[in-house]
């Protein structure tokens, strides 16, 4: 149990440094990149919350799918672009950013109270599905019926999402190409 804690810390510590680079830094590349490692080890964190699936989930759509999307805009991106974007003055804390400032310190104000206040053991829905034996063991039989339900019964939405996501790559590509002069 007490490694299982020493490698929360070490993922959470990661997807929140790894965060707060993406938030403050001034280059985009790296920005992506950082950003590589946050989706990363958030699914180490949903790993060790047994919820395998959604890990997967995670590495195969975000970092395979939306991450390369951005990858991609920023390679079709001029480069005159990318520069007007890197030189634009950004101070850490200024007052057109403090309404953002505000809201996020309240969220995360309200958020430590609820999580400090909370006792999930305590509960009065868990232990009533605990006494009745209503708890889903993890095993690879939910994993089993969510591949059989997303081939068979939800197969045309997960196809319209795919196409969904290539149109936005032709999109940005359409988008990023300089227009010819006649």
């Amino acid at each position: 149990m007490m490694l299982v804690k020493i490698m929360f810390y070490i993922l959470a510590a990661v997807a929140l440094g790894s965060a707060l680079f993406v938030a403050a830094s001034k280059n985009l590349v790296r920005s992506v990149f950082m950003f590589f490692v946050t989706l990363f080890a958030l699914a180490g964190l949903y790993v060790l919350a047994l919820a395998d699936f959604v890990a997967i989930t995670q590495i195969v759509i975000y970092v395979g799918g939306i991450l390369v999307l951005i990858l991609f805009t920023f390679m079709l991106s001029g480069r005159e672009t990318l520069d007007a974007i890197q030189q634009q003055k950004s101070k850490l804390i200024n007052l057109n950013k403090l309404p953002a400032i505000v809201l996020a310190v309240l969220f995360f104000v309200v958020m430590f109270i609820v999580l400090r206040q909370a006792d999930v053991n305590e509960l009065d829905w868990v232990k009533v599905a605990v006494a009745e034996g209503n708890v889903i063991k993890p095993d690879g039989i939910q994993i089993e019926n969510i591949g059989v339900n997303l081939m068979t019964s939800y197969l045309l939405p997960f196809e319209v999402i795919s196409i969904l996501l290539m149109i936005a790559l032709i999109g940005a590509a359409h988008l990023s190409r300089k227009e010819q002069e006649a």
